[in-house]
């Protein structure tokens, strides 16, 4: 959980520190008092401001797929839609066919040290 003091809060709410110190006074924001300090959970804060909770970050460890071969990118061929990633892996070539914003969200670039992960017929490139 991510606790901010009062000047944190009011940033997030776009208020003043000392009406957001009263408005904790007062119960009306969800917050906690420790010694002089009010505390208040950012989750909170967020969700009365009906801001999403943000998914965790997807990394290796968290897919189902056990095959991950760690390689480098030989070489980058980008068309259209569509790229062709060339990794070399122990001496050996993969090829993967992913999406051109897959390679520019995860700023691919020859030489690139990268994971490919191979579930099924698919492969999938993570850097």
């Amino acid at each position: 959980m991510d606790t901010l003091n009062a000047d944190q809060a009011a940033a997030i709410l776009h208020m003043n520190p000392k009406r957001v110190r009263a408005l904790a006074r007062a119960g009306k924001l969800p917050a906690v008092r420790v010694g002089r300090r009010w505390l208040f959970a950012r989750e909170r804060l967020e969700g009365l401001l009906g801001v999403e909770p943000k998914a965790p970050p997807l990394t290796i460890a968290g897919l189902s797929a056990r095959n991950h071969l760690r390689g480098r990118i030989r070489s980058l061929q980008v068309e259209g839609l569509m790229a062709e990633v060339t990794l070399d892996v122990g001496g050996q070539a993969l090829v993967a066919i992913i999406t051109r914003a897959s390679v520019e969200r995860l700023g691919l670039a020859v030489g690139d040290q990268v994971q490919a992960v191979i579930k099924s017929t698919e492969v999938m490139v993570a850097k």
